[in-house]
This record gives structure tokens, C-alpha cells and sequence, in this order.
């Protein structure tokens, strides 16, 4: 039996874009075994990142914001969803982190989350292509 991969998103809270990029990957490639985690992860993700994903059909209400640990990372193709804080985002530091340069979405409007979760569903989309092919 083929083990599936396993896909970890990574920013700090594990609030907003990991969270996304969790649920659109579920979604999407339910082959893949997928979890998002933060190294200061919040107590819950943010609200309206909930509603913008209900408005595409995903419902991440039962997801729950984790902390990275070192076993995730190793166990994992990574990918950073853009934070550059060194001290707060260890998997820097791994050879083979994807990097996506993704925005905050703490403290935005509700149409510049809709951009962030689009922008975020088209990189799901090319990393499934790209795992599909290898």
C-alpha cells in the first residue's frame, strides 16, 4: 500500500492562510494527508477567514490552530505560507520549504481576504498538479 503524502502549511498563527490552505487542500486532494500549524498558534482562527471559505463551499469551522513541532516538519513536504519572522518560523531553516509569499490576513476587509483565499486557492491548485506529477 502506497503511503499518501503528507502536506504541512505553516505561518505563525495557523489563524488564517495555513488554515485556508488546509481546507482548500482537503477539499481539492483528499489523497494527500494534510495539517496546517503555527509556532505562536492563536486559540482559534480568524472569523471572517471562516466566512470566506463558507462563500466557496468549505467549511473549516472545526479546524483548530496547532503548534509546529519539529516531527511535523520532518514528516512533510512544508510549505511556508510567507511569514519571514526568523524567530518565530524554524522551518526557514529546513533545505526544502516552499515559500508563497502570501499576505497577512489578520486585520483585512472581507474583499482582501477574498484575494488572499483565491490567491491561495491557485497556489493549492499548482501544488497539486505538481505532487500528482512526481
Amino acid at each position: 500500500m502506497v503511503e499518501s503524502k503528507k502536506i504541512l502549511f505553516v505561518c505563525v498563527e495557523n489563524a488564517g492562510r495555513s488554515q485556508m490552505a488546509e481546507g482548500l487542500l482537503r477539499k481539492f486532494a483528499p489523497q494527500f494527508d494534510v495539517i496546517s500549524a503555527g509556532t505562536k498558534p492563536k486559540s482559534q482562527l480568524i472569523p471572517n477567514v471562516i466566512d470566506v471559505m463558507k462563500e466557496i463551499g468549505i467549511d473549516i469551522t472545526e479546524q483548530k490552530p496547532k503548534e509546529l513541532t519539529n516531527e511535523m516538519i520532518a514528516q512533510s513536504i512544508t510549505v511556508n505560507m510567507g511569514c519571514m519572522d526568523k524567530k518565530s518560523y524554524p522551518a526557514l531553516f529546513v533545505d526544502d520549504v516552499i515559500d508563497w509569499n502570501i499576505s497577512d490576513p489578520k486585520d483585512k476587509d472581507i474583499e482582501e481576504l477574498r484575494k488572499i483565499r483565491d490567491q491561495i486557492k491557485n497556489e493549492v491548485l499548482n501544488l497539486i498538479t505538481k505532487l500528482d506529477d512526481q
